[in-house]
């Protein structure tokens, strides 16, 4: 790397420290994102007591911005790769979104029947087919989401929807398959598990009542998918925030 660009990356996660800083003392504190070069200026505190609530609340943002920054960076990735998707949707549109993900995990059971059909059973075909039927769906609902805009309905509903478009074909299917099935339903037995010690005691009735079986692992990642997509959205989120589009 060059003296140049280890410069230029410098500057840059200064620049977004800086931002993220200015915008958490912003919470309880006027003018002080992006201020200095403004009429009034950034605030500052002038009786004693502001000055220590200044500086405390200063000096507890530290370490949360140390923790958040690489959630930022994280969602700089994620928003760079929404970007390509969402100019992809928007060339396709709904219906060629629609058609693109029929085809795409249409093909995929189509080809486990053509060339695995002695790997996987007629049900368990018939479980990746569901899965893969609900994909599309779910792309059909990302999409309108997405199309309806607004910053909550896109982190609530169109992200969810889009991790189980892209994810949840690929993982039924090897939820079936021998060398990965035992390392798949563990670990979602142990989510299950967890989400099942941890949830009111009304859920626990009806969880309790729950074998999981194949089908039900379905509904398992079909569940992980949402509070995926929302932890995506919200980081990605994070990451407009301190660093807006165009910026």
């Amino acid at each position: 790397m060059s003296a140049g660009s280890e410069s230029g990356l410098v500057s840059a996660i200064t620049v977004d420290l800086k931002i993220m800083h200015e915008t958490w003392m912003e919470v309880f504190f006027p003018r002080q994102r992006g201020a200095e070069d403004t009429v009034l200026g950034k605030w500052e505190p002038s009786t004693t007591r502001e000055v220590i609530t200044y500086n405390l609340w200063a000096a507890l943002g530290i370490p949360i911005i140390a923790l958040l920054y690489p959630l930022v960076l994280l969602g700089y990735f994620f928003r760079y790769q929404a970007r390509k998707i969402n100019v992809t949707a928007a060339r396709l549109g709904f219906f060629g979104v629609v058609i693109v993900f029929t085809l795409l995990w249409g093909g995929l059971v189509a080809l486990i029947y053509v060339q695995f059909s002695d790997v996987f059973t007629t049900v368990e075909i018939i479980a990746i087919a569901a899965a893969s039927g609900v994909a599309v769906m779910s792309s059909a609902l990302a999409f309108i989401f997405w199309r309806v805009g607004g910053r909550g309905t896109t982190v609530l509903l169109a992200y969810p929807f889009a991790m189980t478009a892209i994810f949840l074909p690929p993982v039924v299917a090897a939820l079936f398959h021998p060398v990965l099935e035992d390392i798949i339903i563990a670990r979602s037995d142990e989510m299950a598990r967890w989400m099942f010690q941890n949830s009111p005691d009304v859920i626990q009735d009806q969880l309790g009542q729950i074998d999981r079986q194949e089908g039900h692992h379905v509904i398992i990642w079909f569940a992980i998918s949402f509070p995926v997509g929302w932890l995506i959205g919200f980081i990605v989120s994070l990451a407009n925030l301190i660093r807006p589009r165009g910026n």
